[in-house]
């Protein structure tokens, strides 16, 4: 049985879901955000409409970001999911022997190995699994998990919205890397934590969030 909503009894906020890269910030009504978000449109206690237009500005490129805020976050994450096909995820940020950082290129961008849950799988596993097929390592030690992120994209007919768990991962192997080509993976590098900044100009905001609460300075 899938069992990644029995992960968190609350819900870890804010939340930020990434609408074509665009934020959409949930919180509650008294919670510190970025002072990035300070200027956003804001909605208090958002109506269902209210959630679906500011989605589909997002969605339009009509707004750069917005919050909602509620003293109930957890019924305001659940309304924007409705309007969604929701898919549950887990991937890795990998560290090896020198700590440097495991970073693929696909379609465009740096990334990080992650993959939809299949049936059966814990969330671990299916982190695991997909580490090894896209990247080919085998030598991989779980970790903690260092957070959740959300992100809109569409496929086909549904729009999706993928909730991706991000675990810490430790290689403690020798095996070279081997691109998964059939899941549009380019390349595969080992990144110096330095380094990283120049990268992530280049990444998905969602990917950005993982590193930075992995404790990452860019």
């Amino acid at each position: 049985m899938n069992n990644a909503k029995d992960y968190f009894c609350s819900m870890e906020t804010p939340v930020n879901i990434y609408i074509n890269e665009k934020p959409l910030v949930i919180a509650g009504l008294q919670q510190h955000l970025s002072p990035e978000f300070v200027n956003a449109a804001t909605l208090f206690s958002p109506s269902d409409e209210e959630t679906a237009q500011t989605i589909r500005l997002l969605d339009k490129g009509e707004l750069p970001m917005a919050v909602l805020r509620s003293p109930n976050p957890e019924t305001v994450l659940a309304q924007v999911k409705s309007h969604f096909t929701e898919f549950v995820a887990a991937g890795g940020l990998i560290t090896n022997a020198t700590g440097e950082v495991l970073l693929m290129f696909r379609r465009g961008k740096w990334d990080m190995p992650k993959g939809k849950l299949d049936d059966g799988e814990t969330l671990e596993q299916c982190a695991l699994r997909e580490v090894q097929e896209e990247t080919g390592l085998r030598n991989v030690r779980l970790g903690h998990l260092i957070t959740e992120t959300y992100h809109y994209y569409p496929l086909k007919e549904k729009k999706v919205l993928k909730h991706s768990y991000w675990y810490r991962m430790y290689f403690t192997g020798t095996e070279l890397t081997i691109p998964q080509i059939e899941e549009d993976i380019m390349d595969i590098q080992w990144i110096r934590p330095d380094n990283l900044g120049k990268y992530m100009q280049y990444s998905y905001q969602n990917i950005v969030d993982v590193v930075v609460k992995a404790g990452y300075k860019l």
